[in-house]
């Protein structure tokens, strides 16, 4: 992939995003300290076949800040607003990290508003140590003790290192605004089993990927959303960790594309 910063159009609301293709609408949401970039791969090649429209988070790349604070439920408040925004009723939301707790939130909470659901590198109910690692992180960030570059240890391995995914990501963290940054880390800390109990009503398809390697969105995790709702499908990518759909772009997209042929 290339690092080019892509042409962006922002809503009223000052969300800022790119619209590429036709067909079928696919919204992408990104992780947190991250840009709409980060789905470059997908978005040059899905736009083939669906309208394409990936989003920019609150106070990451060329989009507005939410209020300081502001928890998942905000986020997701957030996203449908923006959906209204862009005249959309119904799309395929496909998102990564943070945006994949938005993208399984919306699902829960607005059905209506989500034709498919894919989570990508998604956390579901972190076992104690890890929930207590990444609030004590949280916290951290909130206080402005943060090494933005910290992630990328657990993101990439060591292979990575030298790989323009790398440097991308990198320059993101680098980047990315630090309010915005500890207000989206905080929704994230929190956000892994807030709507865990409603997931089992999700019906659409869904699709479940997540990196082998991935320490933190664990392939156990993925598993585990995917049995727990009707429609749902796991994918693990073997050798790759959480940046996934830059590392395996090829592998990636072409799970979303067999997701996006299921059935509704």
């Amino acid at each position: 992939m290339t690092s080019t910063t892509l042409p962006r159009s922002s809503t009223a609301r000052g969300a800022a995003y790119v619209d590429v293709g036709e067909g079928e609408t696919l919204v992408l949401l990104h992780g947190v300290g991250l840009r709409l970039e980060a789905w470059t791969p997908q978005i040059d090649s899905l736009a083939e076949s669906h309208r394409v429209i990936a989003l920019d988070l609150p106070g990451h790349g060329a989009s507005a800040p939410i209020e300081r604070g502001s928890r998942l439920a905000a986020f997701i408040d957030w996203f449908t607003a923006t959906l209204d925004e862009l005249g959309l009723d119904s799309v395929n939301v496909a998102g990564h990290s943070m945006g994949a707790l938005i993208a399984g939130g919306c699902a829960a909470t607005a059905p209506e508003r989500v034709r498919r659901v894919a989570l990508l590198s998604a956390v579901h109910r972190r076992d104690p140590t890890a929930a207590a690692a990444v609030k004590s992180r949280a916290a951290e960030i909130a206080a402005g003790k943060v090494d933005p570059t910290a992630p990328l240890a657990r993101w990439f391995d060591d292979s990575c290192a030298t790989s323009e995914s790398y440097r991308s990501v990198k320059d993101w963290l680098t980047a990315v605004d630090p309010e915005a940054y500890a207000t989206a880390y905080g929704a994230f800390a929190e956000g892994d089993d807030l709507y865990a109990d409603r997931w089992p009503t999700v019906a659409c398809p869904a699709l479940l990927l997540t990196g082998e390697l991935d320490p933190n969105s664990t392939p156990q995790m993925s598993r585990d959303l995917a049995a727990a709702a009707p429609h749902a499908e796991a994918c693990i990518i073997a050798g790759h960790r959480h940046m996934v759909n830059m590392t395996a772009p090829e592998a990636v997209t072409a799970a979303l594309r067999h997701w996006l042929t299921r059935e509704v």
